[in-house]
C-alpha cells in the first residue's frame, strides 16, 4: 500500500499515513507536498474540509500581507507634505517605543537581516533566483505606489545591525563543499516589473512571522527550515497547489516552529527544552550505543556544541544536498516523536564514520564533523532506524 493509497480515504489514518511516509515519499504526483501539509498539523484529516479551510486560512494570509507589509509600506511610500503618518505625536524622530515609526525602523533591522539570508539561500542552485509563475498580485498590482519589501530594503540607510543571536556559530553556517557562491551578492539578476523571485516569496513569509512572534522574530537559519518546505510546495506538479505554496508554506513552517522554536530562543538554551539539552542527549545516546567513540570525543574534548548545534536547529538542511535534505524531512516529519528521532539520526551519523573519528586527532575529526563527509542519506536514515529498534 502506498502513501497515495493513504490519502485516498475520506477521513486519513494519520498513522498509517505516517509508517508510509517514514520510508521517503515518492516524487510522482506532487504527493510529498500533500503528506507535508498533513503531517505538519496544517491540513484536517477530513478532506471533505479542506476545500472550506484553506479558503479561509489563505484569506487570513492576504491579511496579514495588508496589514503588515501593504499598509504600512503606503504610509511611507506618500512623501508629499501632507503625510499622515507625520504628526505632532508620531514623527520619526519621535522616541517613544510605542510609535509606528519607531516600529518601522525596528523592522527594517530585521528585514535587513532576512534579505542577506534568504538571498543566499542554496546559492548552488537556480530555483530561488528564478521569478515565481505565481507572483503576490497583492504586492505586484502596478496600480499600487507602495513600498515592497525589495524596494524597502533598497531604499533604507539603515545599517544592518549584527545579529548578536548567533550562537555556536550559526553565520558561519555553510560547510566549505556546500558554498558554491554562484550567485555573487550584487550581482542578482534584477527581475522586470510584475515579477518577482522565489527568495523574495521566502522573504516575506520570514518577515510576517517575525512580525506575528516578535517574542522571537528572527534568527539566522530560519531562513534554511522555510527554503525546503517552499521548494517542496511550489514545485508541486498540481497548479492548483502550487499557486498558493506562499501561504501554505507560511502555516506549515510557523506549525513546525512552534516545535522548533525552543532551539532558536536563547534564553532557553540551559533549559530542559533548550538546544543545550538535545545537544548533550546526542552524546548520551552514543555513550549507550558506541562506548568506544564517546570516550574518543570526550578524550579529544570535542564538546556537541562544535557541529550538533547546527545539526539539531537546522534539521540537517546545511549538511546535505537540498533533495537529501527533504527525504530525511520526509522521515521526521513522519516519526510522532520527530525531535527524538533526530538526535538517532545524529547518532547514527558519528557511528557510520566512526573508524574515521578513532584515528583521527581533533582537527582532522573537527573538519569530518564539520563538512560530513557521507552524502547517501539512506545508510544515515537506515541506521538511525537500526538504533531506534534496539533500544
Amino acid at each position: 500500500m502506498s502513501s497515495l493509497l493513504a490519502l485516498s480515504e475520506e477521513n486519513i489514518n494519520l498513522k498509517t499515513l505516517r509508517e508510509l511516509c517514514f520510508n521517503g515519499i515518492p516524487f510522482e504526483g506532487g504527493i510529498r507536498a500533500l503528506c507535508w501539509k498533513i503531517l505538519l498539523n496544517y491540513l484536517p484529516l477530513d478532506q471533505t474540509l479542506w476545500e472550506s479551510f484553506l479558503k479561509k486560512q489563505r484569506e487570513v494570509y492576504s491579511q496579514f500581507l495588508k496589514e503588515m507589509i501593504i499598509q504600512p509600506g503606503i504610509a511611507k511610500a506618500n512623501l508629499g507634505l501632507s503625510r499622515e503618518d507625520v504628526t505632532m505625536e508620531d514623527h520619526p524622530l519621535n522616541p517613544n517605543p510605542e510609535s509606528r515609526w519607531n516600529t518601522y525602523f525596528k523592522d527594517n533591522e530585521i528585514l535587513l537581516q532576512i534579505d542577506k539570508d534568504v538571498r543566499r539561500l542554496y546559492p548552488d542552485m537556480a530555483f530561488f533566483q528564478r521569478p515565481t509563475e505565481y507572483p503576490c498580485q497583492l504586492i505586484l498590482d502596478p496600480q499600487n505606489d507602495y513600498e515592497t519589501l525589495r524596494r524597502r530594503v533598497e531604499q533604507t540607510t539603515l545599517k544592518a545591525q549584527t545579529v548578536n543571536r548567533n550562537r555556536s556559530g550559526v553565520t558561519n553556517v555553510s560547510s566549505p563543499g556546500k558554498a558554491l557562491n554562484l550567485y555573487p551578492s550584487n550581482e542578482y539578476e534584477v527581475l522586470p516589473n510584475g515579477s518577482e523571485a522565489h527568495w523574495e516569496v521566502v522573504e516575506r513569509i520570514l518577515f510576517i512571522y517575525a512580525k506575528l512572534n516578535p517574542g522571537i522574530a528572527y534568527v539566522q537559519g530560519m531562513n534554511e527550515i522555510v527554503g525546503p518546505i517552499y521548494y517542496t510546495f511550489a514545485t508541486d506538479p498540481n497548479s492548483q497547489w502550487k499557486e498558493h505554496a506562499e501561504a501554505d508554506t507560511f502555516f506549515c513552517f510557523t506549525n513546525l516552529m512552534s516545535e522548533n522554536r525552543d532551539n532558536f530562543i536563547k534564553s532557553l538554551d540551559d533549559s530542559q527544552c533548550g538546544i543545550t539539552y538535545k545537544m548533550e542527549s546526542v552524546y548520551s545516546m552514543l555513550k549507550d550505543k558506541d562506548l568506544e567513540l564517546y570516550l574518543k570525543l570526550q578524550e579529544q574534548n570535542i564538546k556537541p556544541q562544535y557541529f550538533t548545534f547546527r545539526w539539531l536547529t537546522l534539521l540537517l538542511s546545511q549538511e546535505f544536498l537540498l533533495p537529501d535534505v527533504i527525504r530525511i524531512w520526509d522521515t521526521l516529519f513522519s516519526d510522532e516523536d520527530r525531535f527524538h528521532f533526530l538526535i538517532l539520526v545524529c547518532c547514527a551519523m558519528l557511528i557510520l564514520i566512526r573508524d574515521n573519528l578513532l584515528v583521527g586527532d581533533f582537527t582532522v575529526n573537527m573538519r569530518l564533523l564539520q563538512d560530513y563527509p557521507i552524502s547517501d542519506v539512506h545508510t544515515i536514515l537506515t541506521k538511525a532506524k537500526e538504533l531506534q529498534d534496539n533500544s
